[in-house]
């Protein structure tokens, strides 16, 4: 018996939402079920988020610190991206606040790439495109070419690790709740980190304590990412091919709740099976390590 010889097997946007159909006893007709089936893909990503860590979306992110001077360092960082086109960076300094002269919105650089591009921290608003931004500390004045795009940093979900590294050695850094940040009493220290604040904003940010006494040390960390839209026919789900069955059974079961809500048991019993299987699966295989923490103790 001769086998295909391949291990490729994958299907498109539309074929998804044809077996989906399939299995409601329809047919896909219009532009418009096809509309209303990739909107539904796109809400079964959001809700996988809420459900669980999908491992294929953990990925490295690596971010070099930012310090002007002694007593000014960067404290709050994207978590991720923002990469800001201007006119020139050379004269541009690392740590320091640019305005926009227009806009008035600010920003602070964190490293200059090349020599018509900078990272920057969240900006206060929405730069206006080709407007002059000029130095804090500098006085250099450039353009920008246009508002930055966040989408990098707004695809960030969470950290769920974090060292800092310097001269290649690694050295843990632990997470703190925001009650705990708000609680210490200088948050302009300047040393290695030790800490990280993560906060969840729309473009959310990472905060590190202690503030950054170099330039050059790094913040390494995993970062959990969204699943990629579904925008068109023709594209392929941002998923591994062991997750195939889950997003077809649970993109059936969401179409049938609007077309078929007959179908709706046995539909969501085979939606509820195939997850289990997939996220049971989507999981690290390592031994087991307990590690006693205690945050808080009381003593009355």
């Amino acid at each position: 018996m001769a086998t295909s010889g391949s291990s490729n097997f994958n299907i498109n946007a539309t074929e998804i939402i044809e077996e989906a159909f399939e299995r409601c006893g329809l047919e896909l007709r219009t532009g418009y079920d096809a509309r209303t089936a990739r909107r539904s893909l796109n809400l079964m990503f959001a809700d996988w988020a809420n459900k669980g860590i999908n491992l294929w979306k953990v990925e490295e992110f690596i971010q070099t610190v930012a310090r002007l001077s002694s007593s000014s360092a960067i404290l709050t960082y994207p978590a991720g991206t923002i990469t800001a086109t201007v006119g020139s960076s050379t004269s541009l300094t690392i740590g320091e606040t640019i305005t926009g002269a227009t806009s008035e919105v600010t920003a602070s650089v964190i490293t200059k790439p090349t020599s018509t591009t900078i990272t920057i921290t969240v900006p206060s608003g929405s730069f206006t495109a080709a407007e002059t931004i000029t130095g804090s500390s500098s006085g250099a004045t450039t353009t920008i070419s246009a508002n930055p795009d966040l989408s990098d940093v707004q695809s960030t979900i969470d950290i769920l690790s974090a060292v800092s590294r310097r001269d290649n050695v690694d050295q843990s850094i632990d997470p703190i709740a925001r009650a705990s940040y708000l609680n210490i009493p200088n948050k302009n220290t300047q040393g290695r980190t030790s800490q990280f604040y993560f906060n969840r904003l729309i473009t959310p940010t990472i905060t590190l304590f202690q503030a950054p006494e170099n330039s050059t040390d790094q913040i390494v960390y995993n970062r959990f990412v969204r699943i990629q839209d579904i925008d068109a026919a023709v594209d392929d789900a941002d998923i591994p091919f062991r997750f195939l069955p889950c997003l077809t059974s649970g993109l059936a079961y969401h179409i049938a709740m609007k077309k078929q809500p007959d179908r709706l048991p046995v539909l969501k019993a085979v939606y509820d099976e195939d997850f289990r299987n997939a996220f049971l699966e989507d999981t690290q295989k390592v031994s087991l390590n307990l590690v006693p923490f205690a945050s808080f103790l009381r003593v009355t």
